[in-house]
């Protein structure tokens, strides 16, 4: 049997020697590379072509969300992490993550099976992502709210590629709201807000607040730059 080769992508090297020590236990399993960030992990993807990829959300430089879609166009990815926030399980899944496991939640012979399922396609969660998920699943399903802001979220999806949770930042932004205060509408840390406002300025081709808004409200044309 061809052994399952295996690139482990985290920004704490404890978790990635016991990672790469447990998968040594598996006579079907080698692990062929170890990332620290996300831009690590697409580098060595390509060069050692994994069947499976163990991805962490939070990391340094490009994080995992960031890294994920990238990856999943050259192998299947499992998230493995400490974060089980809604709208980040959610967000892996909608980006093509294979399964969702928080640590913590799994003993080694989970995670050993999680690798092998993901490979052949079928998706594994711990019991905080999955719950998650549902939570997060029964909120957005609200009829009469959903239906408003169908046709927004798609457009701003096409238009510049934002997530459900970046358009709702950017609103807030568009709003004159401070980090502080989005932060504490979202229930969310401000590092975590920050983080986000990093990748919609990118989406949007921005530098700027005012900029950012500029663009999000149609006042300003993709390409053109400027600073306020």
């Amino acid at each position: 049997m061809t052994a399952l080769r295996v690139l482990i992508a985290d920004d704490n090297p404890v978790v990635r020697a016991g990672l790469a020590s447990l998968l040594a236990t598996a006579q079907d399993m080698a692990v062929v590379a170890q990332a620290a960030d996300g831009r690590e992990a697409l580098s060595l993807t390509r060069r050692h072509a994994p069947d499976v990829i163990l991805l962490d959300v939070r990391m340094p430089g490009v994080d995992g969300i960031s890294a994920l879609p990238h990856l999943v166009q050259l192998a299947p990815v499992l998230m493995l992490t400490y974060s089980q926030e809604a709208e980040v399980v959610r967000e892996a899944l909608l980006l093509g993550a294979g399964g969702y496991l928080v640590h913590g939640e799994f003993t080694p012979e989970d995670l050993l099976r999680a690798v092998r399922d993901v490979h052949e396609g079928r998706a594994q969660f711990t019991t905080t992502a999955a719950s998650a998920l549902l939570a997060d699943l029964r909120t957005s399903s609200q009829p009469q709210r959903n239906v408003a802001r169908s046709s927004e979220r798609l457009h701003n999806t096409v238009l510049f590629g934002l997530s459900s949770r970046e358009v709702e930042i950017m609103d807030l932004i568009a709003s004159g709201m401070s980090n502080q205060q989005i932060a504490a509408t979202c229930f969310i840390s401000e590092k975590t807000v920050k983080n986000h406002i990093n990748r919609i300025f990118a989406k949007l081709q921005s530098t700027s607040r005012s900029e950012a808004i500029a663009r999000w409200l149609g006042t300003a044309r993709p390409g053109v730059s400027g600073h306020g």
